[in-house]
């Protein structure tokens, strides 16, 4: 007589397994990634690869094994960071006056270009020798300056200089300058930068 099985009983053949190698090897990627952010964070700005590796406790050759060079591991830091600072920068903004739109753009830029300081730092470091950090560099510049323009009324984006005063007004390089340069607190680099853009948006003369 043959005996049915319950489903309790019933062999586990097609329940997925958990691949033990697999599950280490993104636990490693994740170890990597985050001891490079950590070590940039804290004031390293060009850690070696053996560094990253003493600080994510693994071997130099997982490392590399996970990232054939550093460029795969800013790349990856990148898209960590991009995660990070794009809800802010993909906010709507109000419908409103243009200048209260830039003063929020303003209060937005000190958010992000505070979070992502030691990181950009760290890329400019690097970016000459590395055609991915370059390419991002003039992609990221690019939209920054896109942003500010899409904001502003048609007749406003006519005054070409002023415009270029905002735009460099509102640039990370502004922030870098304040922040690492002259050694100002985020509180008063961003007190600075407002003050700045609000002296060239009352330059503007053509209607709003």
């Amino acid at each position: 007589m043959t005996t049915k099985l319950s489903k309790s009983a019933a062999p586990t053949m097609d329940r997925p397994r958990v691949d033990g190698r697999r599950e280490r090897g993104r636990s490693s990627h994740r170890r990597i990634v985050e001891a490079m952010m950590d070590l940039i964070v804290a004031g390293d700005l060009s850690p070696s690869a053996a560094r990253v590796a003493d600080e994510a406790g693994i071997g130099l050759r997982t490392v590399f094994r996970h990232f054939d060079d550093m460029d795969s591991l800013y790349a990856e830091i990148t898209s960590t960071i991009t995660d990070r600072v794009t809800p802010v920068i993909a906010a709507p903004y109000p419908d409103q006056d243009w200048r209260a739109n830039i003063r929020e753009l303003v209060r937005r830029r000190i958010q992000i270009f505070e979070t992502t300081l030691p990181f950009r730092l760290a890329a400019n470091i690097k970016r000459y020798q590395s055609p991915f950090l370059m390419g991002q560099y003039s992609r990221v510049v690019m939209l920054e300056r896109e942003l500010i323009l899409r904001l502003l009324p048609g007749a406003v984006r006519g005054e070409r200089i002023r415009v270029e005063a905002l735009c460099a007004a509102l640039s990370f390089h502004t922030w870098r300058t304040l922040r690492h340069d002259q050694s100002l607190s985020a509180e008063d680099a961003g007190a600075v930068m407002t003050q700045m853009v609000e002296a060239v948006m009352a330059s503007f003369v053509a209607p709003s």
